[in-house]
């Protein structure tokens, strides 16, 4: 793991996270072992970043620091990268980062995430 808070070209730095070759597959499974950082794998799936607003992020029901935990959980897993600006923290996925460690995995996921979507939105059962 990166140790410390490396640079990002001048806009803010960014947290600790595994290089690239270090991200390991349980610990991305393992990660998204949890509903709450499969709906952030989805939001953050779109490509841009996010700041850390659990209302923004549809999250509003959990306390700060509970979301605060899945954020770093995700970011330890190596799934996504955190850019710090001044107070501020930006969250984005590691997208290429994972496809190339991972081919087809996080489409995979996404997919799956999708069709549960909709079978629990009345779109089927048994």
């Amino acid at each position: 793991m990166v140790s410390g808070v490396g640079t990002d070209d001048g806009d803010g730095a960014l947290l600790a996270q595994p290089e690239t070759e270090d991200i390991q597959l349980v610990k991305v499974l393992h990660a998204l072992g949890d509903p709450a950082r499969l709906h952030l794998l989805r939001i953050y799936a779109s490509g841009q970043q996010y700041d850390c607003s659990s209302e923004r992020l549809g999250l509003g029901h959990l306390h700060k620091s509970t979301v605060s935990h899945h954020m770093r959980t995700m970011r330890e897993a190596g799934i996504t990268s955190t850019r710090v600006v001044g107070r501020n923290r930006y969250v984005q996925l590691r997208r290429a980062d994972l496809d190339a460690r991972f081919p087809g995995l996080l489409d995979a996921l996404l997919h799956s995430v999708e069709e549960e979507d909709l079978l629990g939105a009345g779109g089927g059962g048994a």
